[in-house]
């Protein structure tokens, strides 16, 4: 189970020492059995504790999700009768263990009851460890686990046959792994009050934390020691209480590091051991505190997104025949509405995503499963969806609405885990046409081939600036070349070259998902390459067709690996945060980042949106809403409208400038690997009280600007509606000004401009000769610009003020 905030890890402290039993598994051990229905590739297979290796473990992912893997390392006979007949009536089993749970897997430490004839659970199955690796695993930061269990009933049979086993069951599931280090087990003789257990701490804040045990017996009394690390079993009293699950501690220091005991109290002097230590450590103050809400939704509720056309972000979540919506109401709170479907011959088990596809005004979805994908298509009337579903085999993994073709009509696009990557073409009547890259004769694109596929986490976004949408897929699983990450790059002609290398982009790291944005404010996407295992990578866009690894001091390397990972501005502070498997990371505007927070949202990350119309960005994961508690900064919240393009603008360049420069987003369905976020634009403004202009640049019209937005409000940019067009591609020769002046031409360094224009809010583009813009900002009644970064060449500079736009040619030297 995942956990919003770290549980501390327990090591327990007994004060009593077993004398007949104290027997170590002693791994590597022939005498111990494997038993269990499993794929024995010793690739999956990797420390075998009956022949080579002290630890048990199994890499449940690299078999894949079709492979069944129950197995469990199972002691020799262990004879209790002697430590019976000494009254040591506690059997416990110590060990440590490293465990990464994806969707039902479930590990165990069992014992058998030679009467019943089977096994039965020694306590609890375990939990899953604190940043566990997705490979591995014996690498891992491993927890400890003592389970105990009272044999003083046990029949002369129980007792002469008795044995144990560490048990991992997938349960059919894409399990992640395990290790478990060589067990010891021991017997003892039962404390008079016996010692409490599960002791763990959880909630952690900067100020207070809440600590859980369960009683040994009946007593409702105990004794509690917070002290420094590394203190040691307390040799006095501690606090008295008679609360636990939870006994809440305040008053705390922040940033602090604490370990706690706990013992119970049975009455007069009676007392049980101590157990203990957790340690843990108070957090610094969050820069943004979110609050949970429970909320009551069931099935596949991975979505936030507007489904009406009311521009006010929904909760969604999907089942074989309803589509449950709770539509997000102006005057605050939801109506929930349960819409009938027919049957889904697939569910969203691997992914979801949402798009008006058939631009009937009602937002469409898509299903994406291990096994096919469907699409869920509003009949548009806001109260029906027709069933779309193709034959085809297909291993979802992300999925995507965009136009691939550039026509003015979303596809979509699925990731596909074992085969080459597939895609639906839109007919412009909502009627979609299945393909298989390289695969389905007279395919119109090759999206990802490669044979195995390996294709986990697709984005679409414009990271070359040249007006149409590129794709990167982050790769997982299998050898070096099936999990390289790949760019499809749009060359504009209706077809995709493939340059990830070309790029620095080309990497063989284990990664489910990208996020790509502006984190230096210099109007190109950069990109976060998020870790299931190993190491993130932070790459900056350097504008020229390359990208520099500046992941090395940008405070990004302390998230927990994992699947998700998106980019929005948290606090409204002007700069993009990180959102990583639930970590925040918030961005300085540099690329870098600083006050990395775990506590305020799900580990999974859920979908965001803004889900009270306050203008910052709220979570939903899994029936709780993370409302966003704000700050004073403030914000605008764009929804595209396509008219010539597509009707949600997906695929569209937003734009906003104020006085303290320029911000750019691009709009999309499908970011992170499994969820489906809002598809409208949200920035924050800091402490900027206006924005002096938008620009939008639509995937199938020209480019135009809207003037003098409010702020802390939501903007309708219509496509055809802007206040002008800033678009200078094509220009022709007489277009180019004669009152528009640019000294020295050529230049090496400085563009001094000499104009009559009003340029206090203006702004400026430049283009290299393709038509890619290469730079922008606003002038804000400067008279010069620094075109130094610049590659040689030949380039056209745009500037728009007020209505008026001018355009020039220069050469830089």
């Amino acid at each position: 189970m995942k956990k919003i905030t770290l549980i501390a890890c327990l090591i327990i402290s007994y004060c009593s020492v077993a004398q007949v039993l104290n027997e170590p598994a002693n791994w590597p051990n022939n005498n111990w059995t494997i038993t269990g229905s499993y794929d024995a590739n010793t690739d999956y297979f990797t420390d075998n504790p009956t022949d080579n290796s002290s630890n048990f473990s199994f890499n449940d992912d690299l078999p894949g999700g079709d492979s069944n893997n129950n197995l469990a390392a199972e002691s020799n006979t262990i004879d209790l009768t002697a430590a019976h007949a000494a009254g040591e009536t506690w059997i416990t089993v110590s060990g440590s263990y490293v465990f990464n749970i994806f969707q039902t897997e479930d590990l165990n430490i069992q014992y058998w009851d030679n009467d019943a004839g089977n096994w039965q659970d020694y306590g609890s199955e375990l939990s899953e460890t604190n940043n566990a690796p997705n490979s591995g695993f014996c690498n891992g930061t491993p927890e400890q686990v003592n389970e105990t269990i009272n044999i003083a009933s046990f029949t002369a049979s129980q007792l002469a046959n008795f044995k144990y086993r560490i048990l991992y069951e997938d349960n059919g599931s894409f399990g992640w792994g395990f290790c478990f280090n060589s067990p010891l087990i021991r017997s003892e003789t039962p404390p008079a009050c016996p010692n409490v257990s599960d002791l763990s701490v959880t909630f952690i804040s900067s100020d207070g934390a809440n600590v859980y045990w369960d009683a040994g017996d009946v007593e409702t009394s105990w004794e509690i020691a917070l002290q420094a690390p590394g203190t040691g079993i307390p040799s006095g009293s501690g606090t008295s209480t008679t609360t636990n699950n939870p006994h809440v501690l305040s008053g705390l220091t922040q940033n602090t590091s604490y370990e706690i005991y706990v013992r119970g109290f049975c009455g007069g002097a009676d007392f049980s051991n101590w157990m203990g230590p957790v340690n843990f450590t108070t957090l610094i103050p969050s820069r943004v505190d979110f609050s949970l809400q429970a909320i009551s939704i069931g099935g596949y509720d991975l979505t936030v997104v507007d489904m009406n056309g009311d521009n006010l972000d929904d909760i969604v979540s999907a089942s074989t025949s309803n589509v449950n919506i709770h539509y997000q109401l102006a005057s605050g709170g939801f109506n929930e509405v349960d819409i009938p479907t027919p049957s889904a011959d697939f569910l969203p088990g691997w992914s979801m995503a949402a798009a008006d596809f058939n631009k009937d005004g009602y937002t469409d979805l898509l299903y994406g499963s291990g096994s096919g994908v469907t699409f869920m298509k509003s009949d548009g009337t806001g109260s029906g969806f027709t069933e779309i579903s193709t034959g085809e085999y297909v291993f979802s993994q992300r999925s995507n609405f965009v136009d691939i073709n550039q026509d003015g009509h979303l596809d979509a696009f699925v990731c596909h885990d074992v085969e080459p990557n597939v895609y639906y073409i839109n007919d412009g009547s909502g009627n979609l046409t299945f393909y298989q890259s390289n695969v389905t004769p007279d395919a119109p694109f090759n999206l990802g081939d490669y044979y195995s596929g390996g294709n986990y986490g697709s984005i679409w976004i414009d990271y070359d600036n040249d007006r149409d949408m590129d794709m990167f897929i982050a790769k997982c699983g299998g050898e070096t070349a099936r999990r390289t990450n790949v760019m499809l790059t749009n060359n504009g002609d209706g077809t995709f070259t493939e340059n990830a290398n070309a790029l620095g982009l080309a990497d063989p790291m284990q990664t489910w998902s990208s996020s790509w944005a502006d984190y230096d404010n210099d109007g190109d996407m950069d990109v976060f390459v998020g870790a299931s295992s190993g190491n993130h990578k932070l790459m900056r866009n350097n504008g020229d067709g390359s990208f520099t690894d500046v992941t090395t001091g940008a405070g990004v390397s302390g998230a927990s690996n994992g699947h998700e990972n998106v980019s929005y501005d948290i606090d409204n502070d002007g700069f993009l945060d990180i959102l990583c498997n639930g970590t925040i990371m918030y961005g300085k505007g540099d690329l870098t980042f600083e006050d990395a927070d775990d506590t305020q949202i799900n580990y999974k990350n859920g979908s965001f949106g803004d889900l009270n119309n306050d203008g910052f960005i709220d979570a939903y994961y899994s029936g709780n809403i993370y409302w966003n508690l704000t700050t004073s900064n403030n914000w605008i919240k764009i929804n595209t409208v396509g008219t010539a393009s597509n009707i949600d603008g997906i695929g569209a360049r937003v734009e906003i400038y104020t006085d303290s420069g320029v911000q750019i987003r691009d709009v999309r369905s499908g970011e992170g690997f499994e969820y489906m976020s809002t598809l409208n634009t949200h920035f924050g403004l800091g402490n900027d009280d206006s924005v002096n202009h938008i620009i939008v640049y639509w995937p199938n019209s020209p480019c135009e600007v809207f003037l003098n937005p409010d702020i802390n409000k939501t903007f309708n940019a219509v496509e055809g509606a802007g206040d002008s067009s800033c678009d200078a591609l094509g220009v022709d020769e007489e277009v180019f000004a004669n009152d528009f002046i640019l000294s020295p031409n050529p230049t090496k360094n400085v563009l001094n401009i000499t104009t009559g224009l009003q340029l206090e809010n203006a702004f400026y583009n430049i283009y290299d000769i393709s038509g890619r813009r290469v730079m922008t900002n606003s002038l804000s009644n400067s008279k010069s610009i620094d075109v130094s970064q610049l590659s040689a060449g030949n380039y056209i500079i745009s500037i728009v003020s007020d209505n008026t736009i001018r355009n020039q040619k220069f050469i830089k030297q």
